[in-house]
């Protein structure tokens, strides 16, 4: 119940709002990785794809290579194109920093093998 309206708060299970919200490309592999336990409510780790979350639930789940926080601001009614998907949530993953490899390469194609040898002999100077 909200405390505000009397009135039940909206919710949905986890598995279909995340493929909703387009996280996921198919519902199956959204429910793939809430039943593998990778993924946070509040800070709970959930290991069932029923899980219900409505808005203001804080999510924690990795995507790529990257772990994503999201807050849930609204539940959606159908998976629509990305503007519309975007409303459903507020993102709050923190800026990666860029990466050392980053740095390293040139602005324009591949690096040459000179920069390989000199990006070779970095790493193992930093491993010592």
């Amino acid at each position: 119940m909200n405390s505000e309206t009397g009135y039940p708060r909206p919710t949905m299970r986890i598995d279909k709002w995340l493929w909703q919200a387009r996280f996921f490309k198919t519902r199956g592999l959204s429910a793939k990785l809430v039943t593998g336990g990778h993924c946070r409510v509040n800070g709970n780790r959930i290991g069932k794809a029923s899980y219900s979350v409505g808005p203001g639930d804080v999510l924690t789940f990795p995507q790529a290579k990257q772990i994503r926080v999201i807050r849930i601001t609204a539940i959606g009614t159908r998976r629509g194109p990305a503007p519309e998907a975007q409303m459903l949530y507020e993102d709050l993953t923190p800026e990666r920093e860029e990466s050392p490899r980053a740095a390293m390469q040139p602005e324009k194609g591949r690096p040459t093998k000179r920069d390989r040898r000199k990006f070779d002999l970095m790493q193992r100077d930093t491993l010592d």
